[in-house]
């Protein structure tokens, strides 16, 4: 079943992902505005967010752009700038961390990026969930430890049912229990590999498949194109599932009822044709809900419209789970006596209902989510976010260096060798451990973190790329440079966070 959170699809879950055909803001992605807020959207998963509008304004030249008549900023905030010969501010912690270590120590976190032997950009960490099974078709999939719970509650309730239809077997049911457990969540791992294949075939990155807590998510890291792909890439899980269904059902009659493989048989079909039944209802974060946002999508010519609708027809159908599931089990609608119904079967199917309608509920939500930062990525650009910068030599003292840059209205400083070429950049969190009385003596290499290629940026780069640049490699600061190489500026990871989050809370 699909998540939202970005396209993904999902099998019997309906939990958001990273991308099913471009959404997640995996993840993300805008993942890593999440990761530093904290206030981002979850795993993002596939399909669920729209593709950006074209006509997305840009942000706030008075608060994101950069300031060419303001003195350096040598503050923690970057849209304060502070005059070169006043001490700013700094906090007590602030102050703490800069005696402790020293103008020449590198922060922990950004060791890897401030590495001088680097000499490319780092490959982004491998996004991990759990037991590694394998990788087909190049893509990680991983079995969450909230699967080992379900195949246990599953392995109980059908050894259940098997003493009743196979009283024979003895404890050995749970034996055969277990292993319908372990071949429905196969299928599970067959209708997410057919997401997965649909969007190799589009190239669409897919980041890794889980298997989980009630299915299965294909993590897409890209969003389809239009909105036929769309509707393919949500449409083929549930056909596989519906074919599994009917080979299941075309065994089940090779063989002899009522006998192991016979109900082994016949419970996998059943379970593959609510699995598909389940995923075609038509809303987020569900396939049916993909499948929906893609039509809504074609008719208006708006992905964000189609996200919208289906989102909202999810959330319709988590009040009618939540609602209708009981009151179908405490009926004779689904062909049970009610009066063989215990109370505890009862509380049984309403903790069900209230699960299932939650992840329904906030897939949806998710789903929404992830196509407004989507239609707000374009927003971020890295040539209206760059803070000017002056060249300095590793040996001119600190206060020289910030004269400098208070008579060019620059706000950064980039260390360069005698030939003039970038080879690091003042940190600014240094600059404001050192006191005003030091700063004559202090040279700025002291407080310089060393470019790799990593930490170069196009002036050019914007929206998703961007972030992807600068989840790459993670600093604080990062060298702009033009297609020829000239220095651009210096784009401050600070800077880029808040203009995401003021992007991210501006309306539609």
């Amino acid at each position: 079943m699909d998540e939202s959170g970005q396209p993904q699809s999902g099998t019997g879950e309906a939990t958001p992902p990273a991308e099913h055909t471009g959404a997640r803001p995996a993840t993300d992605r805008a993942d890593i505005m999440a990761e530093r807020t904290g206030s981002g959207p979850d795993d993002a998963s596939r399909r669920d967010t729209a593709a950006p509008e074209p006509g997305s304004a840009g942000p706030d030249p008075e608060e994101q752009g950069p300031r060419p008549s303001a003195g350096p900023d040598t503050s923690t905030h970057p849209d304060e700038a502070q005059a070169p010969g006043e001490q700013p501010p700094a906090t007590e912690s602030q102050r703490t961390d800069a005696q402790a270590a020293g103008p020449h120590d590198r922060h922990p976190e950004r060791a890897a990026a401030t590495s001088g032997r680097r000499k490319g950009p780092a490959k982004p960490p491998e996004p991990r969930g759990g037991l590694l099974m394998g990788r087909p078709f190049g893509v990680p999939v991983y079995v969450a430890p909230s699967w080992f719970l379900v195949a246990a509650l599953i392995t109980w309730v059908f050894g259940g049912q098997l003493d009743r239809v196979l009283p024979e077997l003895g404890a050995a049911r749970y034996l055969v229990a277990l292993f319908f457990a372990v071949a429905f969540y196969a299928s599970v791992l067959v209708h997410e590999l057919a997401h997965t294949v649909a969007a190799l075939r589009y190239k669409l990155p897919v980041r890794r498949i889980r298997l989980q807590f009630f299915g299965g998510v294909s993590e897409i890291e890209k969003e389809s194109e239009t909105p036929g792909r769309e509707f393919v890439l949500a449409f083929v899980g549930p056909l596989l599932s519906l074919v599994l269904a009917g080979v299941f059902y075309l065994c089940m009659k090779a063989v002899e009822p009522g006998t192991v493989p016979g109900v082994l048989l016949a419970g996998l079909m059943v379970s593959n044709l609510i699995v598909a039944a389940f995923n075609l209802l038509p809303g987020l974060p569900l396939d049916g809900g993909r499948m929906l946002r893609a039509v809504v999508w074609k008719i208006t010519g708006k992905p964000m419209s189609g996200t919208i609708a289906a989102a909202w027809v999810g959330r319709a159908l988590a009040i009618a789970v939540l609602i209708g599931l009981p009151l179908l089990t405490q009926t004779d609608a689904l062909g049970s006596n009610t009066q063989d119904t215990s109370s505890m079967d009862t509380v049984t199917d309403a903790l069900l209902a209230a699960i299932l309608a939650a992840i329904i509920w906030t897939g949806a939500g998710n789903s929404l989510r992830m196509a407004r930062l989507r239609e707000h990525l374009p927003e971020l650009r890295a040539r209206s976010l760059t803070r000017r910068a002056v060249p300095v030599e590793h040996t001119t003292p600190l206060s020289e260096a910030l004269r400098r840059a208070n008579e060019a209205g620059a706000r950064a400083l980039v260390v360069v060798d005698p030939d003039g070429e970038p080879r690091s950049i003042v940190r600014e969190a240094a600059i404001v451990g050192v006191p005003e009385h030091r700063r004559p003596w202090v040279p700025v290499s002291g407080l310089a973190q060393d470019l790799t290629d990593g930490m170069r940026v196009s002036a050019e780069l914007a929206g998703e790329d961007l972030l992807d640049t600068l989840r790459a490699t993670p600093a604080t600061e990062y060298l702009v440079v033009e297609e020829n190489g000239a220095i651009y500026g210096v784009l401050s990871a600070a800077d880029v966070e808040r203009a995401f989050v003021k992007a991210m809370a501006r309306p539609n």
